[in-house]
């Protein structure tokens, strides 16, 4: 038995929404050869296992890939890491570091557009017909669709869809952000999915910096199959 931590990541107004995550902070009680399946059977988005709480090492998988860098996860895990162990300058992942920054209790991370997977952007009318799509635009199976809130204020409605890794649309998507973010060239604020909320800006290293606020729901045992 190992203890896993439940949380959502990017959580909006009064702690709703947020996307699902799953962290093992003791990682190396699950050996290497297990981590697919363990992903794969608590069947989230992604899970986190912290192979060393003090330097930030971890590896991210989503029910069937490991993921060099994924958004929410990384958002998620340093925010954990400071709740529960250590805050930690910054998370050594598969594509490289990412620097950690802390902020009236929420985490922050900054990652390079060229980590994220590749994803289509779709820019609509209006936040209705965001709201309005059934299905990814144009049938695409890596794609988000956006419009703007408030164009003077940054404020975006999304909508994101990545089917390509076994999910039909995720809550709150930090690598898809990172992307947008880099593309508009300004600071955002990303409303997605039920509730979510994204902050997002450039950095004049060529870095994005995404963040928001975390909240856990469970700690609990669990065996490994």
């Amino acid at each position: 038995m190992t203890r896993l931590h439940l949380l959502r990541v990017f959580c909006g107004d009064n702690d709703s929404a947020g996307n699902p995550l799953a962290v093992f902070l003791d990682g190396g009680e699950v050996p290497a050869a297990a981590r697919q399946g363990v992903a794969a059977d608590l069947g989230l988005s992604e899970t986190v296992f912290v192979d060393d709480a003090r330097s930030g090492a971890v590896r991210i998988f989503s029910p069937t890939v490991e993921m060099p860098f994924v958004g929410h996860p990384t958002v998620g895990t340093a925010w954990l890491l400071a709740a529960e162990r250590d805050p930690v300058a910054s998370l050594r992942l598969t594509a490289g570091e990412v620097p950690v920054r802390y902020d009236g209790g929420d985490a922050f991370v900054s990652a390079r557009p060229e980590w994220a997977a590749h994803f289509e952007w779709e820019q609509l009318g209006s936040p209705a017909e965001v709201e309005a799509l059934t299905a990814p635009p144009r049938g695409h199976d890596h794609i988000g669709a956006w419009a703007w809130i408030d164009e003077a204020g940054g404020a975006v409605r999304a909508r994101v869809f990545p089917v390509r890794y076994g999910i039909a649309e995720d809550e709150a998507t930090g690598a898809a952000a990172v992307l947008l973010c880099a593309r508009l060239d300004r600071p955002i604020e990303i409303h997605q999915g039920r509730g979510s909320r994204i902050r997002a800006r450039p950095l004049e290293d060529g870095y994005v910096e995404i963040g928001g606020r975390s909240v856990l729901d469970e700690v609990r045992e669990y065996a490994v199959p």
